[in-house]
Parts: C-alpha cells; structure tokens; sequence
C-alpha cells in the first residue's frame, strides 16, 4: 500500500483533491490533502501574517503528526513551492516527490520571481493590501468548474512574496522526482514557469517527465488520468 501526500495550490483547498482521493483509496492506497492555513475551509485563519512559512509547516506537521514514511508527496501548482519548502524536514520520509504543473523554485526564489505578478486586493477594506483575488481559472467540465469556483477564496500575499528555503538541491535527494505538465495550453511566449520546469525535468536523467492532455487545473478535469500515473509512479 501506497501513502500519497497531495498539496492543492493557491486560493483553494483539500477539495480540490475532491475527485482524485475516492479513486486513490479505491485503489487501495492511503491519502492525505492538508488543506493551508488561510485558504479552503481554513480561510478564516486568514491574516497577513500567513505566508509560505505557515504553508510549509503545514504540510510538514501533517506528515509527521501521522508518523508517514515512504511518502509519494505531490504539489499542484503554487503547492510546488510548499514541497519544495517541506523537503529539508521530511526528505527521509519521502518517497517520490511530484510536481503536477507546479511551480519549481531554487533556494530563494519567491513565487513572484518566476510566476505572474499578483496584485493585492485594492482599498482600505478587509484584506486591502494583503489579499490576492483568485485567477480566473478554465474548467472541461463548466458544472465542475461552478462548484470549484465557489470555493476559490483570495490567498495572502505573504505566500508569494516569501523565499523559499532549500539547502540541498532537490536532484541530490535519494527519492525519485516526477514532473507532470498540463499540455492542453499553449506555451507563452515568455515560456512560462510550469513549461520552464517542465522542461528542466524532461531534460534531467534525474527527473522522470509526463504530460496529461488538458488545462492546469489537472485534479479537476482529469483525475482518472492523473490517478492512473501516481498508482504507476507509486
């Protein structure tokens, strides 16, 4: 039995995992979707002090409170720079590290030096200054992606803007390292951070590289697919 660790991405939650966890434990494995402070059914633990920090330790007290080894740990988009801060706690507990069109920062690089500009909410109201509106997203399936918009909340702006932390370059590590790339939108001329990572993996013979035919929002459209290679990498 696998365990999988799976870390949802920005204005969101554990539940956009929500179509991907029934078909992991149908499968016979073990999940667990810790949702981040200030975002998801935790939104109100917002405040301008929740930055990258409260994320990681998030994710790093999830796994160890539940004492979980040999982990497959997976980050979706900004959760890319979550594991990425989590490694240097949990690397002996780690398995095999995913990033499903994620972001993939070195040591101190924050999410706004390789991501878009994200502007705080404007005003003097409740989260003037220090709150990101949610990024208009696409969905396959518009029933879905009504239910998943919803529950798009804005991020604190700390999370973007604090470096990531990494001691050890994520190659060096004794687990495996996959890359997963939406393909369904065309790349930037710019390239793009999840085509700029993508591309370091699949030119790494310390990466394994795969690609699933749709949109970013990969757990959402796709998650039969996206089952059927963490079971393979697992």
């Amino acid at each position: 039995m696998a365990t999988f660790v799976l870390v949802h991405g920005a204005w969101s939650g554990a539940h956009t995992f929500h179509r991907v966890r029934p078909l992991i434990r149908a499968a016979g494995h073990e999940v667990f979707t810790p949702s981040l402070t200030g975002i998801g059914e935790r939104i109100h633990l917002s405040s301008p002090q929740v930055n990258l920090t409260t994320h990681v330790t998030d994710v790093v007290n999830t796994i160890l409170y539940e004492d979980l080894t040999d982990i497959v740990l997976l980050g979706f988009s900004y959760g890319g720079c979550v594991v990425t801060g989590a490694i240097d706690e949990v690397a002996d507990r780690v398995g095999h590290l995913v990033y499903l069109d994620a972001f993939l920062p070195e040591d101190g690089q924050r999410l706004v030096d390789i991501g878009p500009r994200l502007a705080p909410a404007e005003g003097g109201g409740l989260g003037g200054g220090w709150l990101v509106p949610p990024l208009p997203r696409a969905f396959e399936d518009p029933v879905e992606g009504e239910w998943i918009g919803h529950r798009r909340v804005p991020h604190p702006l700390g999370c973007f803007l604090e470096p990531v932390r990494l001691r050890t370059p994520l190659e060096e590590h004794r687990f495996s390292r996959t890359y997963i790339k939406a393909t369904g939108e065309p790349r930037p001329a710019s390239g793009g951070p999840f085509w700029t990572a993508g591309d370091r993996a699949k030119h790494s013979p310390a990466w394994r590289y795969r690609e699933i035919a749709t949109d970013h929002m990969i757990p959402v459209n796709r998650p039969e697919e996206l089952v059927e290679l963490l079971l393979e990498l697992a």
